[in-house]
């Protein structure tokens, strides 16, 4: 008996005429049905074209490698980049993260609630504070200690244990460890990080005293994709409050943690969501 299930078409290509219309006639040659598009164009002469396409399919997860062999012919006159996902399947998420809880609670109730489309499948820390939060909720915590001498074998126990967990992306929930090069290859454009500050204002460490000594009258947070160059990854989300010159260090500081759980969360969702492609060091976010 078939069994209708979603599916998610992204597609990024040089903007041309015919595009639309071709990938329509695929879906429904091949027994699609379009719940929704979405697209956007970069400029109409010389720009470059994204489309995102929620479809109904027949048995949608076993028929995924027929659909996606089929679809390759019609990319390639168009040099699309695409992707094409079954949404019954959840990603596999795993969460790094340090000392600050606020975002790990917040995806993890967040993910408890229904709201996050995947499946959290551990957390892993460079310290044991959150082995009781995150096993309470059901997640295998592992603790990985990093110090300056201690790098390398730290880089090999994330790989080691990301990849016997089938992890499909790495959020970062304050994660206070730079990031090696070879994880960010392996996971390109799955690492997803928040920095407490708007960027590209306050880039690095300590980023509420560099506002607070700027005297600025908003701070703000940030969710971009985690690069090789510091804090310089394609943005996802971002969103600021104001603040007084009554306000120091601390109240900053207690303040950006309301917008940055919000601000992961909202990254974080349309990501799994398949709403988000990339673009050079730029993002179109389809809501």
């Amino acid at each position: 008996m078939n069994q209708t299930e979603k599916g998610i078409l992204l597609v990024s290509c040089p903007d041309t005429e015919g595009i639309v219309a071709a990938v329509s006639t695929f879906l429904f040659s091949n027994g699609a049905n379009i719940v929704h598009s979405d697209q956007h164009s970069t400029d109409p002469v010389q720009g470059h074209f994204f489309m995102r396409i929620e479809f109904s399919h027949p048995n949608l997860l076993e028929k995924l490698p027929e659909l996606e062999a089929a679809f390759a012919e019609t990319a390639s006159p168009f040099s699309m980049q695409w992707s094409i996902t079954a949404t019954s399947k959840k990603p596999r998420v795993a969460i790094f993260a340090t000392k600050e809880d606020h975002c790990l609670q917040e995806l993890i109730w967040r993910w408890q609630l229904g709201e996050l489309h995947a499946e959290i499948a551990l957390v892993i820390s460079n310290h044991n504070h959150f082995r009781e939060l995150a096993e309470s909720a059901g997640i295998p915590f592992y603790h990985v200690p990093v110090t300056k001498d201690t790098k390398a074998e730290a880089t090999a126990a994330h790989f080691s244990i990301l990849e016997e967990n089938r992890i499909d992306t790495v959020i970062l929930a304050r994660y206070m460890q730079i990031i090696p090069e070879q994880l960010i290859q392996r996971y390109q454009n799955e690492i997803i990080n928040i920095h407490h500050s708007f960027l590209p204002a306050f880039i690095g460490g300590n980023p509420y005293q560099q506002a607070f000594d700027r005297g600025v009258k908003i701070i703000g947070a940030t969710a971009h994709y985690v690069n090789e160059q510091l804090d310089e990854g394609p943005i996802i989300e971002q969103d600021i409050t104001r603040i007084t010159h009554r306000y120091n260090v601390t109240d900053l500081k207690r303040h950006g943690k309301d917008i940055e759980r919000i601000v992961l969360y909202r990254a974080v969702k349309w990501h799994l969501e398949k709403r988000v492609i990339v673009h050079g060091n730029k993002t179109i976010v389809f809501q």
